[in-house]
């Protein structure tokens, strides 16, 4: 099976919604221009299992256009776009995705993926590459990690020996979390709320489950559409900063009984648990923007509720056996994904431009341990300095004064 797509016939319109956010992403096209000329990726196999977006798609022909061969399987069965799986078909990639498909068909469709006979993954959420390790499928030569969550996971695996192969830590380059997960997260997930809630977010009471990168943004975004705020922690120092900042912090026990939207952003497992919906007021709507359908849980809310029904596009009303209401949104998946469109392309050109480089650096050191790799600084600052340039903005260097004045110990006050 060449593809696994929903309808071929989508193609047209998404090469256009492609070439949109192509003309958002200009790092990640000048890493193309050279991978073309320089052909470094040349009958490689890569094997990919992202959220099937336009921004993805531009990933994709990047490295395609440096010679590889590039097998496509969706992160999230919710986050697909079947236009962009139609356009990639045309252009001849193997990609095995459709929206909404079955757990089952989830992985089938990975699996599919991995008969290529990959020798670099790309991930986001460890689920490939945790696969490749269940099914002890060798040849790999390197993997890349995209989310929060995937990283957890894989640095697990370090920690237990387990891991076959090195991984780039995506995620923890500068130009990837400071900016996707902050500034990406933080607006696509307001904008798959208000699609599929359309309500006032100003003075509402917006709950955020977790004040890391992404909970920061989030947080952020709700303030500036006028919420109050409030974040739940398990890390003191992460509570006393987002307090710093100026939310409430308190308990998801205490917030449950005064909240009218809650968001998981936390990477963990319920979250959001049964006592808490039990204590919510007559409306509340939760949802998740962590990487798994897993923060809010799902089987408490089914085991309290009387009866459901599907309202708007992806928001779910649950009649609770003590008579309120509460709305939980995109199943409990990624919902800036699902509801939404996702990050902006002018965020994911610096994650992307992350991935692509990614990628050239395992292929260019085959002497890696089998560990997670944090993707060099000069790398990083590399993006960054390209990011100026395609916003025309111009930064001060140092002079040499400076840089003599740095580099002694001797030049006291």
């Amino acid at each position: 099976m060449k593809f696994n797509i929903k309808d071929i016939k989508l193609a047209v319109e998404g090469n256009k919604k492609i070439d949109w956010a192509e003309s958002k992403m200009p790092v990640l096209r000048l890493i193309r221009r050279r991978f073309k000329k320089e052909k470094l990726l040349k009958n490689r196999r890569i094997a990919c299992c992202l959220h099937v977006t336009t921004e993805t798609a531009n990933l994709v022909r990047t490295l395609k256009a440096g010679g590889a061969e590039v097998f496509l399987s969706a992160s999230n069965p919710l986050s697909t776009q079947d236009y962009v799986t139609a356009a990639l078909a045309k252009d001849g990639i193997g990609v095995f995705a459709r929206n909404g498909e079955s757990r089952k068909a989830y992985y089938e469709n990975m699996y599919r993926v991995l008969k290529s006979k990959p020798e670099v993954l790309i991930d986001d959420g460890a689920d490939l590459i945790s696969t490749v390790h269940k099914k002890k499928i060798k040849g790999i030569l390197g993997a890349t990690e995209e989310t929060t969550t995937g990283v957890i996971r894989l640095k697990q695996m370090e920690r237990d020996k387990v891991l076959n192969f090195p991984v780039v830590a995506v995620n923890d380059s500068l130009t990837k979390h400071l900016f996707d997960n902050r500034y990406g997260t933080g607006q696509s997930t307001i904008d798959g709320i208000l699609r599929a809630t359309n309500i006032l977010i100003s003075g509402s009471n917006f709950v955020v489950g977790g004040y890391g990168w992404c909970g920061r943004g989030l947080a952020m975004r709700a303030k500036g559409h006028g919420a109050q705020v409030i974040v739940t922690e398990v890390d003191s120092v992460k509570a006393l900063e987002a307090r710093m900042d100026g939310y409430m912090v308190m308990p998801m026990a205490d917030a449950a009984k005064i909240g009218d939207v809650f968001v998981t952003v936390t990477g963990d497992i319920n979250v959001i648990r049964k006592e808490h919906m039990l204590k919510m007021k007559d409306g509340a709507i939760i949802c998740n923007a962590g990487h798994f359908d897993v923060e809010i849980d799902k089987r408490g809310l089914v085991k309290i509720t009387k009866k459901k029904r599907m309202i708007r596009d992806f928001c779910e009303e649950h009649t609770l056996k003590n008579g309120r209401h509460i709305y939980i949104l995109a199943q409990g998946r990624l919902v800036n994904l699902a509801a939404a469109e996702g990050h902006p392309a002018m965020v994911m050109d610096m994650s992307f431009a992350n991935q692509a480089l990614a990628v050239e650096y395992i292929l260019n050191n085959p002497r890696l341990g089998n560990r997670v790799y944090q993707l060099p600084l000069r790398i990083d600052e590399r993006i960054a300095k390209l990011k100026l340039k395609s916003m025309s903005i111009k930064i001060d260097k140092l002079t040499p004064e400076q840089k003599r004045y740095l580099a002694s110990w001797e030049i006291g006050t």
